[in-house]
């Protein structure tokens, strides 16, 4: 592992005199690349830096526990032991920072929230945690663009995709995909029963023209006249775009713009996504089997948290974490269960290395 951190150490080095020197900048694709290997490497190389200085005080503090007066050797010893107290939660600090990255961490992210059983209480949730994610976009001064909508006739959506960009998206909300329950009294009981719905959320990395080649004989393209919300010029017009893959089978319809044009350009962006993540499905379970026992898969079929309105209680089942605090969650502030998943699947990442975390 240090023979490894050393040649990181020394490719900061080089990367620092590179990015440095006069005329860096004149190959502004290349300085951009550097600079991202030099932020990337940046953490790593200061914990890096720090275990050398606590390496080196011990080596200082042991030689005056041999040299010096009984007094010196006194405060030496007591020193020693405070800093050797340090050494293994920088060593595993280091071994987590070594873990292999998640190649998709900085990508943008397409949230995908579709109503499950429960009817018209369904959507009505799924629009509840659209506003929660938008809350948390905003929190983190994210943008985010609805790609698509279908709503209900009561204010909800039996789907809605949307486009969230962001610094680090993907890495933040990756463990959100699954079966989000809901047990409250819905607006349409009369009677004051409580209700359990379910809601759908997947969150796919977006996909880059270059990494999904998609040609025009594979694709079936139907233009429409919207329907629903958007006002006349929406309805009135052939603008909704139904884009079918013709290999895949994959559909995506897009009606929320007046422009047929930008309609077929956001379809063709969530079928990007969809199609990268058919051709990462094998490596997103080899992921997901080194996480199951503590963060579980990640897929959407799996029930992953229920939001208890009575109680005002949101339990995350995957590392068996409730918190009190329902409106605050609802509200945008999921970093405190996200910090924990974010940490138990490196946890989980480091038992596979064998490490103790």
């Amino acid at each position: 592992m240090f023979e490894r951190l050393e040649a990181l150490n020394r490719r900061f080095d080089e990367l620092e005199a590179l990015l440095s020197q006069e005329g860096a900048t004149k190959n502004p694709r290349e300085f951009a690349r550097l600079a991202k290997e030099r932020s990337a490497l940046e953490e790593v190389v200061a914990r890096f830096r720090d275990w050398r200085r606590l390496e080196a005080e011990i080596a200082e503090a042991e030689k005056l526990a041999q040299d010096g007066d009984a007094e010196l050797r006194e405060l030496a010893r007591s020193e020693i032991g405070a800093l050797r107290e340090r050494l293994p939660a920088l060593e595993t600090e280091l071994k987590r920072l070594l873990l292999p990255k998640d190649s998709r961490d900085e990508r943008n992210v397409l949230l995908e929230i579709r109503a499950g059983t429960g009817g018209d209480e369904a959507g009505l949730f799924a629009a509840d945690l659209f506003r929660m994610y938008s809350r948390y976009a905003e929190r983190r001064g994210w943008k985010v663009e609805i790609m698509s909508s279908n709503e209900t006739g009561l204010g909800g959506f039996k789907e809605i995709i949307a486009l969230v960009e962001g610094k680090r998206a993907f890495s933040r909300l990756k463990f959100e995909s699954g079966v989000h329950r809901v047990q409250r009294v819905p607006v349409t009981e009369a009677s004051g029963r409580i209700h359990t719905s379910a809601v759908t959320v997947a969150v796919l990395p977006e996909a880059e023209d270059v990494e999904v080649e998609i040609a025009d004989k594979d694709l079936r393209i139907d233009v429409m006249r919207a329907s629903g919300p958007g006002g006349q010029s929406v309805n009135t017009t052939d603008s909704a775009v139904r884009v079918t893959h013709v290999p895949s089978g994959i559909v995506v319809h897009c009606r929320d713009e007046k422009s047929q044009h930008k309609n077929k350009a956001k379809a063709l962006k969530i079928l990007r996504a969809r199609l990268l993540e058919r051709a990462e499905e094998a490596q997103r379970s080899e992921i997901a089997a080194a996480r199951r026992g503590m963060v579980g898969s990640g897929d959407r079929s799996e029930r992953i948290r229920t939001y208890n309105f009575p109680q005002g209680r949101v339990s995350d089942h995957r590392i068996n974490l409730t918190v009190y605090t329902l409106d605050r969650f609802l509200d945008g502030e999921l970093d405190a269960v996200i910090d924990t998943l974010v940490t138990s699947s490196q946890a989980e990442a480091l038992r596979a290395e064998g490490v103790s975390a």
